[in-house]
């Protein structure tokens, strides 16, 4: 078997309230975020409870957290689980204003992209997450 076909496909948990924007996002990032990394398995989540028990269950790479969401924000339950969870995954911030950037800075996001969500933006920023990840777990 090749390594490729052996290798596990990244998961990836993404949390909005809102079922479009979570759609926005799966469609966005594919089956592929880039073509050096894994497929990934998609992970959603509707409430901040469901975040902490796939968190809590491991295996998650990297997280997409909704900005906008109600009524635990994304950039709130970023500051938790990056202060209350062990080995967090890296987390992208998605906001509404570009003003609203410093405050994914204040939640300790590690990256932040755009919403409504950028088609073409967020793989990018996704995988630049996930080549992190998947490095300091092979180092």
């Amino acid at each position: 078997m090749d390594d490729q076909a052996a290798e596990r496909p990244a998961t990836v948990l993404i949390y909005s309230d809102d079922r479009s924007t979570r759609d926005d996002i799966r469609y966005a990032l594919g089956r592929r975020v880039a073509a050096d990394l894994p497929e990934i398995a998609i992970v959603e989540a509707a409430t901040y409870k469901a975040v902490l028990r796939a968190l809590d269950a491991g295996g998650v790479d990297v997280a997409v957290f909704d900005g906008e969401a109600v009524p635990a924000g994304g950039m709130g339950l970023c500051r938790q689980v990056k202060d209350e969870v062990a080995d967090c995954p890296p987390i992208v911030v998605l906001v509404a204003r570009p003003q609203d950037a410093w405050l994914a800075t204040w939640s300790h996001a590690d990256a932040v992209s755009t919403h409504p969500v950028d088609p073409v933006a967020l793989p990018g920023v996704v995988a630049g997450q996930l080549r992190t990840r998947l490095a300091d777990t092979v180092a």
